[in-house]
């Protein structure tokens, strides 16, 4: 638990294009490649970057093949262990996207509001209060090849997202960019994303952050 009243905290939550998978390499893209690293540096003293991304995360299903990885069940445990936090930066909905769960691009949003909702009345902000939240709108998936049978059917999908999303923050009052509107995903996966499309994404939420 932040000890220090002078340091802003920033929880980032997501999926593997927070944790940095690098399509290049089969590893995890380094720290400082990581959109989440590009917003420390941008953001500098007095803020702290807590980088919370899980591959496979989803908004609020259960994968039936990979456990752990339902965003709603784990989101309050993690805003809870570091509070109080300032800001929620929420960037998932890419791997509701797969076809074994079947939902639409406006299933995907509401799912988010769900988040939202849920970890607003955590109240994990300072003073036992609620932090800002800002949605992140996922980039595209587009150029499937590895990835291609199980998100079958998510490429058009994916463009429907960010306007459903945008609708939703709206609604819920909470800050919204879309990472598609600066960023792809890297051709060798059409999911994933290159160091380019981290540093872009990374400046993107700091500007936001910052205009705040």
């Amino acid at each position: 638990m932040k000890t220090n009243k002078n340091v802003k905290t920033v929880v980032a939550y997501g999926d593997s294009n927070t944790w940095g998978w690098n399509p290049a390499a089969g590893d995890r893209h380094p720290a400082h490649v990581r959109w989440t690293g590009v917003l420390q540096d941008r953001l500098g003293a007095p803020w702290e970057v807590i980088e919370e991304g899980l591959s496979g995360r989803t908004t609020v299903w259960d994968d039936p093949i990979e456990e752990h990885k339902n965003g709603k069940q784990q989101i309050v445990p993690i805003l809870l262990s570091h509070k109080p936090i300032d800001v929620v930066v929420i960037m998932l909905g890419t791997n509701d996207l797969k076809q074994r769960y079947a939902v639409c691009a406006a299933d995907v949003a509401e799912s988010l509001a769900t988040l939202v909702r849920t970890a607003a009345a955590a109240q994990v902000g300072p003073d036992d209060g609620q932090p800002r939240f800002l949605l992140v709108a996922p980039v595209r998936v587009a150029g499937l090849t590895d990835w291609a049978e199980q998100f079958a059917g998510a490429e058009q999908k994916s463009l429907l997202l960010a306007a459903q999303i945008e609708a939703v923050a709206a609604r819920l009052g909470v800050a919204f960019v879309d990472a598609d509107s600066v960023a792809r995903p890297s051709p060798l996966d059409g999911v994933h994303l290159d160091a380019q499309a981290h540093r872009a994404i990374g400046e993107l939420v700091a500007s936001t952050i910052i205009d705040w």
